[in-house]
C-alpha cells in the first residue's frame, strides 16, 4: 500500500467532519454485536479459547466452512480446510506458491492481494494470458462487478487460479457461483472469510489448497502464527448457531443494495461526467475521470472538501494505466451521509481539475511499476 495514502486515511479517520467513502469496511448497523457478545462469554469458558491450538484450527470452525462450501456444490470436508486470520492471511499462504513466478491480477484489484504477491516475490501482471490467475468471484474489489464468470471456462483451464470469495455472498441478487475450486480442485487456491458478512474483528478467514498442497501451506501457517486465535474461533462456532447465517446475508444484500443505488445516482446528478460502472454487489464503486493525473492530489482535494475515497492507483497493477480513478465505498457511511458524500466528491473533483495537478501522478520512492504496461493486443 502506498504510505502516502495510509497517512492520508489515518488523517480523514481522526476528523469528525470527514464522510467516510474510503475503506472497504461492512456497516455498523449489519454486525451481529449483541449476539457475538454473548457468545463470546460463553466461548471464554471453553478450556480450549484461550490455550494453544492446532494451526489448522479448532474441528468444530473448519466443519461449518466445509458444509457452506459443500452447500454449493464443493467436495470439501473439515480436514481440506485451514483457518487462518483473514482472508489476507489465506492469501499470504497461497501466494509463495507462485514465488519467482508471475499472476495476472487483471487491471484493478484488491491493493492488499498486490501487497501478498510483492512479499512473497510473486510478480504481477495485467496480461490475462497468464497462466496463473488472482480473481475475486461473485463481485470483484473493486467494481462490484462479476468479472469471473464470463471467462470462468478459460480460468479453469489455467494451471494456478487463486480464488478470493470475500464478497461471494453479498451479491445484490442473491445469485452464489459455485466456487471454482468445485471444478477443479486440484488447480484453485480457495480463500473465503467472515470478515465482509459477521465481523472484520474476528480475524476469520480460510484456505483451502489444492490437492497434495496442502501439508505446504499448513507448514507456512504454523511457522508465521502458530494458530488463529482460538477465542475468536470458538465464539464464530458459537455465533453461527445463535443466528440465522442466511438470513443476515439477505438483510445485507439488500441494505448494500440500497445503499449502492444511492450512491450511484447521487454521483449521476453531482459529477455526471465520471464513468461508473454500476455494481452487482460487494461495498463499492469504481469511478473513472476521464483525464490523467496526480490521484494523491485528487484524495488530497477530497479530505479538504470533507470527504475521503480511494485513489485508484493502489488498485492497479500497473499503476501508470489508465485513467484517474478512484474507488468510493457505500458500505460504511450513513445512507443519509451518501448524496452529501457525492456532492463533496463533485466539489473535489472541481478543485482537483482547477488546481493544475491533472499532470502524471508522482510514484511512491522506490516504486517502480508493479508489471509492465499492457500492449494494445493484451485484452
Amino acid at each position: 500500500m502506498d504510505p502516502r495514502v495510509v497517512e492520508l486515511h489515518r488523517r480523514a479517520a481522526a476528523r469528525g467532519d470527514v464522510i467516510p467513502l474510503a475503506g472497504g469496511l461492512p456497516a455498523e448497523e449489519l454486525l451481529p454485536r449483541a449476539a457475538l457478545a454473548a457468545v463470546i462469554a460463553e466461548a471464554a469458558r471453553d478450556p480450549d479459547a484461550l490455550q494453544y491450538g492446532w494451526p489448522e484450527g479448532h474441528e468444530i470452525v473448519r466443519a461449518w466452512i466445509a458444509r457452506r462450501l459443500r452447500e454449493r456444490g464443493m467436495q470439501v470436508d473439515a480436514d481440506d480446510v485451514i483457518v487462518t486470520a483473514g482472508a489476507q492471511q489465506a492469501l499470504a499462504l497461497a501466494a509463495p506458491e507462485l514465488a519467482h513466478g508471475a499472476i495476472s491480477a487483471g487491471a484493478a484489484t484488491y491493493p492488499a492481494a498486490l501487497d501478498a504477491f510483492a512479499a512473497a516475490d510473486v510478480a504481477v501482471t495485467c496480461d490475462a494470458r497468464a497462466e496463473a490467475h488472482y480473481v475475486i468471484p461473485g463481485a470483484s474489489n473493486p467494481s462490484g462487478v462479476d468479472l469471473v464468470e464470463p471467462v470462468r471456462a478459460e480460468l479453469l483451464a489455467s494451471a494456478c487460479v487463486i480464488a478470493d470469495e470475500a464478497y461471494v455472498e453479498l451479491r445484490f441478487d442473491g445469485r452464489v457461483p459455485p466456487p471454482l475450486a468445485a471444478a477443479a480442485p486440484d488447480r484453485v487456491w480457495h480463500v473465503g472469510t467472515v470478515s465482509k458478512t459477521l465481523g472484520p474483528g474476528l480475524r476469520i478467514g480460510w484456505l483451502v489448497p489444492p490437492r497434495g498442497r496442502r501439508a505446504a501451506a499448513l507448514a507456512r501457517k504454523q511457522a508465521a502464527d502458530l494458530q488463529t486465535c482460538g477465542l475468536s474461533q470458538l465464539a464464530l462456532a458459537r455465533l453461527v448457531d445463535a443466528i440465522d447465517c442466511d438470513a443476515q446475508l439477505a438483510r445485507a444484500r439488500r441494505q448494500y443494495a440500497l445503499r449502492a443505488t444511492r450512491l450511484l445516482e447521487a454521483l449521476h446528478v453531482h459529477a455526471p461526467s465520471l464513468a461508473i460502472a454500476e455494481p452487482e454487489g460487494g461495498f463499492s464503486l469504481w469511478c473513472e475521470t476521464g483525464d490523467g493525473g496526480d490521484e494523491l492530489a485528487l484524495l488530497e482535494a477530497a479530505l479538504a472538501h470533507g470527504v475521503s475515497l480511494d485513489p485508484g492507483h493502489i488498485f492497479r497493477p500497473d499503476a501508470t494505466a489508465g485513467p484517474a480513478a478512484f474507488r468510493v465505498c457505500f458500505s460504511y457511511a450513513a445512507p443519509d451521509q451518501l448524496d452529501e458524500g457525492a456532492r463533496r466528491i463533485a466539489a473535489a473533483l472541481a478543485a482537483w481539475e482547477a488546481s493544475g495537478r491533472c499532470a502524471a501522478a508522482p510514484r511512491a520512492s522506490g516504486g517502480a511499476p508493479r508489471c509492465a504496461p499492457r500492449s494494445p493486443s493484451t485484452t
